[in-house]
Parts: structure tokens; C-alpha cells; sequence
């Protein structure tokens, strides 16, 4: 499995998890620390600093506005 097709692989299921769980990834619980909220962490800062590829960056964005709808979600209701 190349590079790209683990990042792609990521990142549908982080979008699966937000959309299945309507919000973000906890850093309270281990399991979606580990496996979802890093990996978004580590793509932000390099979307930061312009070093995530042209190809993942509308995907990525895609990502961040559903982020942004479940921001205020209590996790725990």
C-alpha cells in the first residue's frame, strides 16, 4: 500500500467517524486520540505550513468544514 492510498484510507475514517458520531474525535478517549485525532493534528500543521500535498488539501478542507459543524457538540449527551 503506497502513501497515498494509507492517507486516503485515513481520512475516510475519520470522515465516517464524524459523520457516524456527529463529532469530532476526543482527546479524552484513547482510542480516537490514537487513531483519529493525531493524524488530523499532524495534517493541520502541515496544511499550515504549505507542506501538505495539492492533491489532500481540498480534501482536507472538505474535512475542516465538517469539523467546524460539530465543533460546540456536547460529546457526552
Amino acid at each position: 500500500m503506497d502513501q497515498e492510498t494509507r492517507w486516503l484510507t485515513k481520512y475516510n475514517e475519520v470522515k465516517e467517524f464524524i459523520e457516524r458520531e456527529h463529532r469530532n474525535p476526543s482527546k479524552f478517549i484513547p482510542e480516537e486520540r490514537g487513531q483519529y485525532l493525531n493524524w488530523i493534528k499532524h495534517n493541520r500543521k502541515l496544511y499550515s505550513a504549505g507542506l501538505l500535498k495539492e492533491e489532500r488539501v481540498g480534501r482536507f478542507k472538505e474535512l475542516l468544514a465538517l469539523m467546524e459543524e460539530y465543533k460546540r457538540k456536547n460529546q457526552y449527551c
